[in-house]
């Protein structure tokens, strides 16, 4: 065999003898940091040098345990705002399930003596119109016994209502019909004339509501409604609710 051949074979042996002896000498250093007690003395620098240096331990134990840490609370916060959004999603579509469409029952007219009208009222004092005839009442919220709508939640509602009359030719239209807020009035629509046998009047007005607060219609007193009593229409929905923050 000649030299260089030799000095080839050598060589091969000495590399994979340090190899070898290196591989030995991560293991040993792994074991040793795997049956540690203590705390591992770790310096930045190993990081920043992962190839130039051997790594005794793992310099990023601090760094993986403050980051798995901050990671755990940022999906805690997370979820509770998810949570919090998913209380709000519910609360705010199951609000929008508010409106309510009623009228009168015509068997509420009656007969006015001397004349052929039959008519609701008059009477004296202001009476609450009672809607009874429901077509609509999503939530609830409107109580046909009483003609009086409750507000389930805080927020910006809608509500409508037309006032309707007939009498015959030597009658009087004469009603006021007034729109009230927890006994506070809001808006009405009134006919006092007798140049005209029929009217019809419709007002649409937008409140804030408060939860618990209460619409009604009143007729106010000496005043009537005659003929087709089912003409007379009240309606509300609510236009959007206050999420509370």
């Amino acid at each position: 065999m000649g030299v260089l051949p030799l000095l080839l074979l050598s060589g091969s042996l000495f590399l994979f003898s340090r190899v070898e002896s290196q591989s030995t000498a991560a293991d040993m250093l792994q074991d040793a940091a795997l049956q540690s007690k203590g705390s591992l003395t770790c310096n930045k620098w190993d990081c920043n040098c992962t190839f130039k240096y051997q790594r005794g331990c793992c310099c990023a134990t601090n760094e993986m345990h403050k980051t798995e840490e901050d990671t755990f609370l940022r999906i805690k916060h997370l979820y509770a705002d998810v949570m919090t959004l998913d209380s709000r999603v519910k609360a705010f579509t199951e609000s929008f399930k508010v409106a309510f469409k009623a009228s009168m029952d015509p068997n509420l007219a009656v007969a006015i003596p001397g004349s052929t009208e039959r008519c609701f009222g008059p009477f004296n004092t202001d009476v609450p119109v009672p809607y009874s005839m429901v077509a609509l009442n999503d939530g609830n919220g409107y109580n046909p016994s009483l003609g009086v709508f409750t507000a389930s939640c805080p927020g910006v509602y809608m509500f409508s209502f037309t006032a309707y009359s007939a009498v015959d030719s030597t009658g009087r239209l004469y009603h006021k019909v007034q729109l009230m807020k927890n006994g506070q009035l809001v808006v009405s629509v009134l006919e006092n004339n007798r140049e005209d046998n029929e009217d019809s009047a419709t007002q649409v007005v937008t409140l804030e509501m408060k939860g618990g607060d209460q619409v009604y219609l009143q007729l106010t007193s000496g005043r009537k409604l005659c003929t087709s009593l089912s003409y007379n229409i009240f309606t509300g929905h609510i236009v959007y609710p206050y999420v509370q923050e």
